[in-house]
């Protein structure tokens, strides 16, 4: 009867304080946040669908290019910083499994042999043996809080791998495509010189024949060297983003190499979609979003500390000073009983902690708000580059075009006598300039293009990289 009393005892407080319960903290809602209904640069940007047939994660095939799709594609296997995210996630994963361990009670078992004695008295071995088990009752929803707290970090930690992934295939992407882009420089470059070549030695056939002056072989000389000092100095840079590039594959620059080759990827048309489905798109979004739900849970937790704790224990064995008699009835011991503590003065600790939380709770409220507005200025930023470049590469190539006329007229002039050499140094190099110019849109256009994809979140969505609950 003791037994059932004590049972009916604890069922009943741990009854009434769970009903008391329900309403200390409430639900997560997820903070409200500015949502435009369009673009403002969506009327003037071409809404496609490049590619249907591609999957969503390797967005990098829309430019075209097969070296760059086998360098995108090691990035999950290689990168070392990728590594670091996806280790921070499985942590965050083990914390969640944590969590949920309080949910059940301890149990543990414990076997002993003593021997003791005082004074004259003569020495007594006592043999233990028995299992205690205790469970704390999560009355407040401390635990649970705590637990929704953790899984909403999980997700967050989730969320903080694809952001990482996404930001370093971008970076690849780009690297890549500017490395394309010095690799046809230089090739036109080369190509140039080679031109300015054959006019150098035009010119030093016209000075033989007393047909033009020193200065003309001078011109020609000074524009050759010029052109081909130019080509070497792209160089520099294109070492610098194979470096970049080996490092993002997590290889050693010296045991990584690519081939020079011309620019092979074209500019896409990246479909825009609407700015509501960019809050589901983009993982730092996400991160922001799950790490104030996070916040909110340990609001619970805090608040749960002005309450008492109920703890029901419960242990069962035997006890006995002989070794035949040890496991028989009468050697058995038992005790089970609830306890209930209720901490009384702690000198505002515990309306600290509660009030550090809700501040934390703000502070992710603000973060995320401010993510959602970055991302649309990514995405309205990327767009307008877009258009205004798509503008501008069309002036700079009908530029192009003028250029290569108007090296072809002044260099009949030149061969006829009409036009010194010198006007044939300017209009090549004025086609120079506009060429490189061409190049130098070409590259923005496609890094424009990339970044982009990456403020559109690229392949990623929430379905794909949060931990279902």
């Amino acid at each position: 009867m003791r037994f059932k009393q004590v049972m009916r005892v604890g069922v009943v407080i741990a009854g009434c304080v769970l009903l008391a319960s329900c309403a200390l903290v409430s639900d997560y809602r997820r903070p409200q946040t500015v949502s435009p209904p369009a673009y403002k640069e969506n009327k003037d940007w071409k809404i496609a669908k490049p590619r249907d047939n591609v999957t969503r994660g390797k967005w990098w095939e829309i430019f075209g290019d097969p070296q760059l799709n086998v360098l995108a594609d090691k990035i999950a296997v290689s990168n070392l910083t990728l590594r670091v995210a996806e280790a921070n996630y499985r942590r965050a994963q083990a914390l969640t499994q944590s969590a949920r361990a309080a949910l059940l009670p301890t149990v543990s078992g414990a076997a002993g042999v003593t021997r003791a004695g005082s004074g004259a008295r003569a020495s007594a071995t006592t043999y233990d043996i028995g299992a205690s088990a205790s469970w704390d009752a999560d009355l407040w929803g401390r635990v649970r809080r705590n637990i929704e707290s953790n899984q909403a970090s999980a997700d967050a930690s989730a969320a903080d791998f694809e952001s990482t992934r996404l930001l370093l295939q971008s970076e690849l992407v780009i690297n890549y495509l500017q490395l394309r882009v010095l690799d046809t420089q230089k090739k036109l470059l080369d190509e140039t010189a080679e031109a300015f070549a054959k006019s150098l030695q035009l010119t030093q056939n016209r000075y033989k024949a007393g047909l033009a002056g020193r200065v003309d072989v001078a011109q020609a000389e000074a524009q050759l060297k010029s052109t081909q000092a130019q080509s070497i100095d792209t160089g520099v840079q294109r070492a610098q983003l194979e470096h970049a590039i080996a490092a993002l594959l997590g290889a050693a620059p010296a045991e990584f190499a690519l081939p020079p080759a011309v620019v092979k990827a074209v500019v896409p048309a990246i479909p825009a979609g609407l700015p509501s489905e960019l809050l589901e798109r983009r993982p730092d979004i996400a991160a922001a979003e799950r790490r104030v739900a996070a916040a909110n849970a340990q609001i619970g937790v805090a608040k749960a500390a002005f309450y008492p704790s109920l703890t029901l224990s419960g242990s069962v064995g035997f006890q006995n000073t002989s070794w035949s008699r040890w496991l028989s009835a009468p050697s058995r011991v038992w005790s089970l009983g609830p306890d209930l503590a209720q901490s009384i003065f702690d000198g505002g600790q515990r309306r600290a902690l509660t009030n550090q939380a809700i501040a934390s709770y703000d502070a992710s409220v603000a973060t995320y708000i401010q993510t959602v507005l970055n991302a649309f200025q990514d995405v309205e930023d990327a767009l307008a580059t877009l258009r205004i470049l798509e503008q501008e590469a069309k002036v700079q190539n009908e530029a192009v075009v003028a250029a290569r006329q108007s090296v072809e007229l002044t260099v009949n002039q030149y061969k006829a006598g009409l036009v010194s050499f010198l006007n044939v140094v300017t209009v090549q190099t004025t086609l120079l300039s506009n060429e490189r110019t061409a190049l130098a849109i070409l590259g923005r256009r496609l890094t424009a293009a990339a970044q982009l994809v990456r403020a559109l979140g690229g392949g990623w969505t929430v379905e794909n990289a949060v931990v279902k609950k």
